[in-house]
């Protein structure tokens, strides 16, 4: 029985030192390093104003009373307030009532256009009302002009 005792004790005592062994192992294989950096953030952005020098920004557009079969033109200037190129695009949602999108259609000339960094130009909105229309007596919709990062 005594033998017993001393084999079981020397189990434990092997196996508590293989553990600490084992723990020490982990922290000696633990290594860190810290590593400075630095770099440049991205920003993508478009600013929409009413005037070249882009100190009046556009918030709203008041089209006005408009005619069947008529357009009216818009002038706005678009400038890239971010770092990187980016290529213009710009979508309407929101129409009210539902049915004005399918009498009014909104262009401009600036799609897939490429602005770089820092840079304005001017973009004209054409809202044309169809010849067809009816049924609409005042409408509302929201512009949403983007800026992607070109590649």
């Amino acid at each position: 029985m005594a033998m017993q005792k001393v084999a079981i004790g020397t189990v434990l005592a092997v196996a508590l030192v293989g553990m600490v062994a084992i723990a020490l192992s982990a922290s000696l294989l633990t290594a860190s390093r810290t590593l400075p950096n630095s770099g440049n953030v991205k920003a993508v952005g478009v600013g929409v104003y009413w005037d070249s020098s882009c100190t009046n920004e556009t918030s709203t557009i008041n089209w006005g009373t408009l005619a069947p079969n008529s357009t009216k033109n818009v002038m706005l200037y678009i400038k890239n307030n971010g770092t990187v190129t980016v290529t213009l695009s710009m979508a309407t949602s929101g129409w009210n009532p539902a049915g004005a999108a399918s009498y009014l259609t909104l262009n401009w000339n600036c799609t897939n256009y490429n602005l770089y960094h820092g840079n304005i130009v001017t973009a004209y909105l054409t809202l044309s009302v169809s010849p067809s229309v009816s049924g609409i007596t005042s409408f509302s919709f929201d512009i949403t002009i983007t800026g992607t990062e070109s590649t």
